[in-house]
């Protein structure tokens, strides 16, 4: 060691550790977490001072250890109990065995000086091992102290967590270093004080106040802690070995070492891998450490996600029973479900082949059992196996099949109201065990939640096919009002047969609408197809409105005067067969409304990138509050033998091209709709050429 050297670097950090004790003093507060702290302080300086004028003594290793025990008791205090008092025992354990390893860390150290040669170079490799471990152990309570931490408190602790952090890394590295026999440790140990003194400023600005380090009891941390202090131990253990190997006081001794080396290699290869150790370990925690079985918050969190997934691939029967089989940790299992006739099904499965379970399961007789799931009672099998539990259990019919499989393990009823719509069948985990009330108590509650969410689910099903129904009843809709206005055109041509059926212009006439009503007809009946309401909107593209709007007067030509007014030379973007089909309802409800000695009149106009095509007739118009509240709605008809539809269907077809249909009508004056559509491109191109010209 440079004496030098390691002089003043722990003369340096026993003035700064003193100096934040004199720091503190100034605002003296009686609390036992204050007086710890303030102890700590105390202690580490001592500690300090005496590893620079007499390391290696048997007072300076005690003065370090006493230094730890003091941090560790602060650190116990601020962080053993919650806001109601409720100490984690998990937790609780890990500073029990740091403390235990401290004891034996002073009893090695005041034994060491008093030993002779050989026995004192044993007990020196014990504790540098034993003060590995108390470093390693040390930063696992830092470690989950600053994990439980509440928001609020994480803020004012972060700084004396550091410095203690700061300590004991130091400590780790030094003394793993030292038991490794390396050369470097030497170096570490003389600047050790400097490290003590970079860590006092931490400490400057810290109040221990048990109420502002308010815990947030964790049992995540509890498992990380023990888990780390396993690990911890198992190697430390391990270096123990070694340093008696290497010593060689004695054969049985080293013999035994070499045995205990073989068997800890040994265990460690078998228990790691197996589930049932881990579940085994798991459930002992579980029971033993903590007041209750299972963390609440968690498991109704994973529950809900689980549930809650709908993005994800998976159907939410199988999520479901994943998460069932989460709460319990079981491997696999199956959802039953009555299908719509009374047949019990395999709906759901998870790890589970679904078309075995099925034909072992599915349709199997569930009557008796199923109207006794209502109150949400979760069947422990095992337990009707065994012929133990209440007398009201055992009493269930449970059908044998059940039983006979051995590898069904419990049944969790999902209830909804006051109704089973569903049984969760979950698979034996590794470690069968009994259920207990917290268990029940858990599984109900979350079968009403999982019951909720089936029938949720279900609902939205039957909606989505009555929205179906609905499409498909608003297309027949359309297309009969259509079929209706077919069939007067056909009933003309059959009233006039008899006059003119000698005229070979009637009967070309005749032969080319019973064309087009073929043609009619079978667009109408391709509307009916299921892909027809899957398309979206209609194809648009550019349509001369002269060609179209004559195809449609002349449909009327021979039952009433109908005029084309106006430019219908101009071409607009829209769906052809969709606005012949709004201009024939608008000029058939025109038709029907006149007069017959007065003309039906179709005008055509463009302006402002747009065409307007106006129906207008002299019927007896219409009022403000028809045309407001039942024009537009469906099966509102003034006509006895009316449908109601011509006008709804009419403004759904023009909005579906991206036009608009208003209406401009009086009582006594007749009425007016007009058909605003947006130009095509090549129109819009050519408009300021028609206008000059």
């Amino acid at each position: 060691m440079d004496s030098l050297l390691a002089f003043w670097g722990h003369a340096l950090g026993a003035v700064a550790m003193a100096a934040v004790l004199l720091w503190q003093l100034r605002g003296w507060a009686a609390g036992p977490a204050q007086k710890l702290l303030l102890g700590g302080l105390l202690t580490t300086a001592a500690s300090s001072w005496l590893g620079g004028v007499m390391a290696g003594t048997m007072l300076a290793d005690n003065a370090e250890t006493a230094r730890n025990l003091i941090w560790v008791a602060m650190l116990f205090m601020l962080s053993s109990a919650d806001e109601k008092g409720t100490r984690q025992q998990g937790v609780a354990l890990v500073y029990g065995a740091v403390a235990l390893v401290l004891g034996a860390q002073a009893l090695v150290d005041s034994l060491a000086p008093l030993a002779r040669t050989a026995d004192r170079q044993a007990l020196e490799a014990t504790a540098i091992v034993l003060r590995t471990i108390t470093a390693a152990g040390a930063l696992v309570l830092v470690h989950n102290f600053y994990g439980q931490a509440a928001a609020a408190s994480r803020g004012p602790m972060r700084l004396p967590m550091l410095g203690l952090a700061l300590l004991w890394v130091y400590d780790l590295n030094l003394y793993t270093l030292q038991a490794l026999g390396l050369p470097l440790g030497a170096t570490l140990g003389d600047i050790k004080g400097v490290v003590v003194a970079l860590a006092a400023p931490c400490f400057a600005l810290t109040r221990a106040d048990s109420a502002a380090f308010r815990p947030k009891l964790s049992r995540a941390a509890t498992f990380q802690s023990l888990s780390l202090l396993a690990i911890c131990s198992y190697f430390a253990v391990m270096a123990l070995l070694a340093a008696v190997l290497r010593t060689g006081t004695f054969d049985w001794l080293r013999g035994l070492a070499m045995l205990a080396l073989a068997a800890m290699t040994v265990a460690l290869a078998v228990l790691l891998p197996s589930r049932r150790a881990r579940s085994w370990t798991r459930v002992k925690i579980a029971k033993h450490f903590f007041e209750h079985r299972y963390d609440y918050r968690t498991e109704w969190l994973r529950f809900a996600a689980t549930l809650g997934t709908g993005g994800s691939n998976e159907p939410l029967s199988a999520r479901i029973v994943r998460a069932f089989a989460d709460i319990l940790e079981a491997p696999a299992g199956l959802l039953l479900a009555p299908d719509d006739t009374g047949r019990f099904t395999v709906a759901g499965s998870w790890h589970w082949d679904a078309r075995l379970a099925d034909e072992a399961v599915g349709g199997r007789d569930l009557d008796a059992l199923w109207p006794l799931l209502g109150d949400g009672r979760v069947l422990e099998l095992d337990a009707h196996r065994q012929r133990w539990g209440s007398a009201a259990n055992l009493a269930l019919p449970l059908p044998s099949w059940m039983l006979d499989e051995a590898s069904l393990w419990v049944g969790v009823p999902l209830v909804h109201g006051d109704t089973a719509v569903g049984l969760v069948l979950l698979a034996a985990p590794e470690l069968r065990r009994p259920l207990d009330w917290e268990d029940f108590d858990l599984l109900r509650t979350a079968g009403r939640q999982a019951a909720a969410s089936l029938s949720e689910a279900a609902g939205q099903q039957r909606l989505s096919e009555a929205c179906r129904f609905d499409e498909f009843n608003r297309r027949f809709a359309f297309i009969l009002h259509d079929v209706k206005n077919l069939v007067s055109q056909l009933t003309l041509i059959a009233r006039n047969a008899e006059r003119h059926a000698d005229n070979p212009e009637w009967r070309a006439d005749m032969v080319a609408t019973l064309k087009s009503s073929v043609g009619k007809m079978n667009d109408l009946l391709a509307r009916l197809a299921p892909a027809a309401s899957q398309g979206g909107r209609p194809p648009l593209r550019s349509v001369e409105l002269r060609p179209l709007l004559a195809s449609c007067i002349a449909a009327h030509r021979t039952s009433h005067d109908v005029r084309l007014l106006g430019d219908g030379g101009i071409d607009v973007v829209a769906d052809p067969h969709g606005l012949e089909q709004a201009i024939g309802h608008l000029l058939s409800n025109a038709v029907e409304a006149s007069p017959p000695a007065d003309p039906v009149t179709v005008r055509v106009s463009h302006g402002a990138g747009a065409a307007r095509i106006e129906i207008s007739d002299t019927g007896p118009g219409m009022d403000a509050d028809f045309i407001s509240t039942r024009l537009f709605a469906p099966f509102a008809s003034t006509k006895q033998t009316g449908f109601g539809i011509g006008a709804y269907e009419a403004r759904s077809l023009v909005q579906a091209m991206g036009g608009r249909l208003t209406v401009d009508s009086r009582p006594g004056a007749g009425t007016r709709f007009t058909i605003t559509l947006p130009l095509s491109a090549a129109e819009t191109a050519a408009l300021p050429e028609r206008l000059r010209a």
